[in-house]
């Protein structure tokens, strides 16, 4: 079972800083998935900064949500 998130924070570029709850802080860069229509709403900055630690994973006030493996598996450590 992968870290789950317990705090997020929001960042320039539309990068996450992550602390997980195994102690670990990481980046998480999103720019590439906001190209994806899934995400395409959250390049809206005001948007982007709604993100919160929603049960195991996060998720945007419109929706969108990241999976925790993904989350985790690719961010990088700081």
């Amino acid at each position: 079972m992968v870290p789950r998130p317990k705090e997020v924070k929001t960042l320039e570029n539309y990068c996450l800083q992550v602390f997980f709850d195994n102690g670990e802080t990481k980046i998480y860069d999103m720019s590439a998935l906001l190209e994806k229509p899934f995400y395409s709403k959250l390049k809206n900055k005001s948007l982007f900064n709604t993100v919160k630690i929603r049960d195991i994973t996060l998720e945007w006030a419109t929706g969108e949500d990241l999976c925790p493996d993904e989350l985790y598996n690719n961010s990088k450590s700081v």
